[in-house]
């Protein structure tokens, strides 16, 4: 059965939008060219080195309760007041760095998410001497079977196998690591195909994750 007829008999395509340069994208990244930019080139394509996967948990921290796209526009920020989320460094902040970072209003100027970030980088360098690397630790979770959503009604908040990331990151300290954010991690680092079948980047991250060696 030819794979892209067969796609679009399974979507719908009120949730997959072609504005404005006709390609046809999830419903979510509207627009914007910032946020159709992270949908076409980032979003669910699998991420296996370390840094890139504790910036992920890190941002998708901040963004529990707002809007993603709130979180992008002041990603370039966030790289620059945490060190470029190098865990290594981040670990040595100290009282003085958290204050300066609560008053800076380039980034979300939330006391508790601030001071994750700094836990969570002692909790990622334990983690890696744990288990070898970040990325061994995480993609344990990929679920065995995992259908894409068929609309945007079909998207899931949580899964089995978030709720269980969620219970495992927390019970070695991490914090803001509940199964929503867990979730929303997976699809970010391509550990799911959350795309609609319709859309352009679905068979993208499929071919990707399919090529992927996964971390051992």
């Amino acid at each position: 059965m030819n794979e892209s007829k067969d796609r679009r008999n399974v979507s719908s395509s009120r949730d997959v939008h072609s504005e404005p340069d006709g390609v046809p994208r999830c419903w979510w990244c509207g627009t914007d060219p910032l946020y159709r930019a992270y949908h076409d080139d980032e979003w669910g394509l699998p991420v296996v080195d370390d840094r890139g996967l504790f910036e992920k948990i890190c941002l998708e921290g901040f963004q529990s309760g707002l809007s993603w796209i709130t979180v992008l526009k002041k990603r370039h920020a966030f790289r620059k007041a945490f060190k470029n989320f190098d865990h290594k460094k981040l670990v040595k902040f100290n009282d003085a760095d958290i204050e300066r970072l609560v008053l800076n209003a380039d980034i979300i100027r939330h006391r508790g998410k601030i001071k994750s970030v700094i836990n969570n980088a002692d909790r990622a360098i334990q983690t890696i001497n744990d288990h070898g690397s970040l990325a061994s630790f995480l993609w344990q979770f990929e679920p065995k079977t995992h259908r894409s959503p068929r609309s945007k009604n079909e998207v899931a908040a949580t899964s089995p196998e978030s709720t269980a990331m969620s219970k495992a990151l927390k019970k070695n300290g991490w914090t803001f690591v509940g199964p929503t954010t867990c979730y929303a991690l997976m699809q970010a680092m391509g550990m799911v195909n959350d795309h609609l079948p319709e859309c352009h980047a679905w068979p993208v991250v499929e071919q990707a994750r399919a090529a992927l060696p996964r971390p051992r």
